[in-house]
């Protein structure tokens, strides 16, 4: 049996960041990756400045951007309540968040995914591909079964990471609990290739009608686009002409320059989910630790999918390199503070997601209401800071239901 001292289950953005940390530090490390190749997952190509500050923590920042990097600098807020020259005249610069990040970081999903696998080779990780795993037991010796080209195998290691997502096999191993809230719209994605006129340095979102648009330049002309809609309409943009029907809705009036995203070209697949948060109240095990979606993940109104990641990688990193004996008390912090973000974070996609995905007549004034009051006192954008520059960066009465209300106004 060969054995290791991390075996990471996931050679995704996760997976193979760690791997790259811990190889760097001279630990033995076996990355088990089931995909031949990476390939478009509508999600993972935007970090906030607060997730690109973990990154540089990490040592990551130049490889990311050696690899094709894009920074955000600006952003601008459109609304069916908004006059667009209004709402372009003041774009929020992004870089003002956190010293020393311009803003946030694009990259494309599957070149982030291949960059940090090839990364964890170069550092000294054994990372296989196309491995089905078998079996995960976790415990006081912790060990993984798999088969690769028709042979099994059978590791053992110090510590398993899941790093698998969403439905993480080693979280079920664990018999680690994921809690989720109900669903509360639909989410649906694409990368648009084509898309000349808009400024590559400008994000944006918006909302009209019964449509909630958000647009991330990736550099080259390339856009990744998100909308949400209703959870009636589920199948809205079903069926082989869905990409162009989704594309379509991005023409709106309350923003003239999505008529050149709505021009572009489909590049990717366009999927469509249904949104909403889910978490673990603790994160580890014996013999096991979850990092990234594996141990739940937010409402992506907000987009901080990757945010979370690398901060758990860091954090669990860091821990582990820290002390010879990696027992679960180490991971305590880990814990606590992870709990205390997402906490945090769900609370602020619960604001947004009213604010933007909500649709009728009521949210409509919602919206108009917010905006009138929130020039006035801009206080009431606080959330904004724990979205760009992190969960701590706002005060602690950020994450009230006082401020709920006064953001959202008595008719909430």
């Amino acid at each position: 049996m060969d054995r290791y001292d991390l075996i990471m289950i996931g050679g995704g953005i996760s997976g193979s960041a760690m791997a790259i940390v811990m190889a760097r530090a001279g630990h033995r490390v076996l990355v088990l990756e089931r995909s031949e190749q990476f390939e478009d997952q509508v999600r993972g190509e935007w970090i906030a400045p607060w997730g690109v500050a973990e990154v540089q923590r990490l040592g990551l920042y130049d490889l990311l951007m050696g690899a094709g990097g894009h920074h955000l600098t600006h952003h601008i807020t459109y609304d069916e309540a908004l006059n667009p020259d209004v709402a372009e005249a003041a774009p929020l610069p992004l870089g003002m968040f956190l010293p020393n990040v311009p803003g946030p970081l694009c990259i494309g999903h599957p070149k982030h995914c291949q960059t940090l696998f090839d990364e964890a080779v170069r550092c000294g990780a054994e990372a296989l591909r196309g491995v089905n795993v078998v079996s995960v037991i976790t415990g006081s010796e912790p060990t993984v079964t798999y088969e690769l080209d028709g042979v099994t195998h059978t590791a053992s290691a110090r510590l398993i990471v899941g790093a698998d997502g969403r439905n993480s096999m080693v979280r079920e191993a664990a018999a680690i609990t994921l809690n989720a809230d109900r669903p509360h719209h639909m989410f649906g994605g694409m990368l648009v290739e084509g898309v000349s006129g808009w400024d590559d340095h400008i994000q944006a979102i918006g909302t009209e009608g019964e449509f909630a648009f958000l647009a991330f330049p990736q550099g080259d002309g390339k856009v990744r686009v998100y909308g949400s809609y209703s959870l009636d309409e589920r199948s809205r943009f079903s069926g082989p002409d869905g990409p162009q029907r989704f594309l379509e809705s991005f023409r709106v009036n309350c923003s003239p320059r999505n008529r050149h995203i709505a021009d572009g070209r489909p590049a990717g697949p366009l999927r469509s989910y249904a949104n909403n948060d889910t978490w673990t109240d603790v994160p580890f095990a014996q013999g096991a630790v979850l990092v990234g979606d594996a141990a739940g993940w937010n409402d992506p109104i907000i987009g901080l999918g990757l945010s979370i990641t690398y901060r758990d990688v860091r954090m669990v990193s860091d821990l582990l390199l820290r002390s010879q004996d990696w027992s679960p008390a180490l991971l305590e912090p880990y814990a606590e503070e992870r709990t205390e973000r997402m906490r945090r974070l769900r609370f602020v996609a619960k604001i947004q997601s009213s604010l933007d995905a909500e649709f009728g007549d009521q949210a409509r004034m919602r919206r108009h209401s917010y905006f009138e009051r929130a020039a006035r006192d801009p206080m009431l954008g606080l959330h904004a800071f724990a979205v760009m520059g992190g969960p701590e960066a706002a005060p602690p009465e950020t994450f009230t239901a006082a401020y709920r209300e006064r953001v959202l106004g008595v008719e909430a």
